[in-house]
C-alpha cells in the first residue's frame, strides 16, 4: 500500500514555482500574491498564514488584507476591486467561507479572472470545462498533480467523486474526465442512493463530502486509490472524510490527513499565481 505524501510532492512543486518566479525576477518582474481575510475565524487565519509562508518560500511578495466580520458586501467587493487594479498583485485569494450573510460567490465573481489564484471565478471554471485552463481550482489541481506524480493509472478507470461543490467536486470531475486523463467519472452526493455500491466499484475514490470518516473499508475495493479531501475537527482530533486506519488495509494508495491533499492545495495556489504573472508579462 502506498501512502501518497502530499508534503513531499508539494515541496517539489514549490521548487518548480521558485524557478519560474526567479526567471520573472530576472526580467524585472516581482510576483505578488494578495489574500483577503474577513473576520477572525481561527482556521481561516491558519490557512492564510500557511499561504504567506509558502509564498515567501518561493520568492513571491505577499500582501495580507484583513477586514472585520461586520463589513458590508460592498466593502468586500470594493477591496477586491482595489486589488484588481493594483499592478503589484498577480494573484488574489479570498479566504472562504465568508462570515455571516456575506456572499462568497459574489466576492469570487468580483475578482479579475486574470488574478484569480484560487481558479474559482466562473470564467476560469469555464476554461477548465473547455480544456484550455488558465488558473485551475487549487484543490482539484493539487489532486491531479498527486495522481500524476504517483503514476496512478487513470485511462479507462472508474473514478467516483463524493461531493459536488464548486470548490472541489465538480471541477475535479471535469479534470478527471478530460482528454489525456480519460477516467469514467461518477459524481456522487448526499442524494445518491447506492453510494457504497458505487464507491466499491471504483478504481479511484475521492472523498470531498465534509463528513468525518464517511468512507469506510467496506466501501472501497482492494487496490483502489483513495483521495481524502476532508479536514474535520472532532473531539478525537483532526480526521478526514475517510476512515484512514481501516481503509488503508485494503487501498492500493491513500492520502493521509493531514499531509495529503492540503499541502498540494497551497502549492497549486502558487502555481496559479506564477502562471497568471507569466501571462501578464507577455
Amino acid at each position: 500500500m502506498t501512502i501518497i505524501d502530499g508534503k513531499a510532492v508539494a515541496a517539489l512543486v514549490r521548487e518548480q514555482v521558485a524557478e519560474r518566479v526567479a526567471a520573472l525576477g530576472e526580467q524585472g518582474k516581482r510576483v505578488g500574491l494578495a489574500t483577503l481575510l474577513v473576520g477572525e475565524d481561527e482556521a481561516s487565519q491558519v490557512y492564510v498564514r500557511s499561504k504567506h509562508r509558502a509564498a515567501a518560500e518561493v520568492g513571491m511578495y505577499s500582501y495580507d488584507v484583513e477586514m472585520n466580520a461586520d463589513v458590508s458586501q460592498d466593502d468586500v467587493v470594493g477591496q477586491i476591486e482595489s486589488l484588481n487594479v493594483d499592478s503589484n498583485i498577480d494573484g488574489m485569494i479570498v479566504q472562504l467561507p465568508l462570515p455571516g450573510a456575506l456572499d462568497g460567490n459574489a466576492a469570487v465573481e468580483a475578482i479579475d479572472p486574470k488574478k484569480d489564484a484560487d481558479g474559482l471565478h466562473p470564467y476560469n471554471l469555464g476554461l477548465v470545462m473547455l480544456e484550455r485552463p488558465l488558473a485551475i481550482p487549487a484543490t482539484p489541481y493539487g489532486i491531479m498533480r498527486l495522481l500524476e506524480h504517483y503514476e496512478i493509472e487513470t485511462e479507462g478507470k472508474t473514478a467516483v467523486v463524493v461531493g459536488r461543490s464548486f470548490l472541489v467536486g465538480r471541477p475535479l470531475g471535469i479534470l478527471l474526465g478530460s482528454k489525456g486523463v480519460d477516467c469514467t467519472v461518477i459524481q456522487a452526493h448526499s442524494r445518491t442512493k447506492n453510494m457504497a455500491e458505487l464507491t466499491a466499484s471504483a478504481d479511484i475514490v475521492v472523498a470531498a463530502v465534509g463528513r468525518p470518516e464517511f468512507i469506510t473499508k467496506d466501501m472501497v475495493k482492494p487496490g483502489a486509490t483513495v483521495i481524502d479531501v476532508g479536514i474535520n475537527r472532532t473531539a478525537e482530533g483532526l480526521v478526514g472524510d475517510v476512515a484512514y486506519d481501516e481503509v488503508s488495509e485494503v487501498a492500493g494508495a491513500i492520502t493521509p490527513v493531514p499531509g495529503g491533499v492540503g499541502p498540494m492545495t497551497v502549492a497549486s495556489l502558487l502555481v496559479n499565481t506564477v502562471t497568471l504573472a507569466e501571462s501578464r508579462s507577455t
